[in-house]
């Protein structure tokens, strides 16, 4: 039997089941939205389906509760902890995906006078809002997600410098 190609979606479920244990498919989509989602994009429909696929081929166990919303749990295993450690060990060299909606009205003739205000809003806001999440970092624990974190504050960082420049430059 031929093993089944592990995804980005696959790392970042047994990576949430590694990270917080024992978990429903609910439980996955609350901690994507607190976590990796505020830097990888996901379907919520693959947070149903791909820990079942995992399931399958062994990487976690899947129960379902016996009472009440007789929810599925998924919990990772040896294989899925090996799985992960091997992706962990093989660094990437693939660079990010620009996929902003900004930027694509921008290329296709969105006013910058008008697109460029609401972009500098938001991505000041979202700095914001990864710069208080920066404040809560004790240096305790893990430091892969506060180094994350800081990749967010620079990228945002520069997005509001691009949209102020726009500004400058058409307004």
């Amino acid at each position: 039997m031929q093993e089944p190609r592990l995804t980005p979606t696959s790392y970042i479920v047994l990576g949430l089941l590694e990270f917080a244990g024992r978990s429903s498919p609910y439980d996955l989509k609350r901690l994507v939205a607190e976590s990796v989602g505020n830097f990888w994009m996901l379907q919520h429909a693959q947070l149903y389906t791909e820990p079942a696929r995992l399931a399958a081929a062994g990487y976690v166990t899947e129960e379902r509760e016996e009472e009440g919303r007789r929810r599925k749990l998924y919990e990772i295993t040896d294989a899925g902890r090996e799985a992960m450690e091997e992706w962990r060990r093989a660094p990437t060299g693939s660079v990010s995906e620009l996929r902003d909606l900004g930027l694509l009205q921008l290329f296709f003739g969105s006013a910058p006078e008008r697109l460029a205000p609401a972009q500098i809003e938001a991505h000041r806001e979202k700095l914001a809002e990864y710069e208080a999440l920066r404040e809560r970092d004790t240096g305790a624990g893990p430091r892969g997600p506060w180094l994350a974190l800081e990749a967010g504050i620079r990228a945002e960082r520069s997005w509001v410098g691009y949209w102020e420049w726009v500004l400058a430059e058409t307004g």
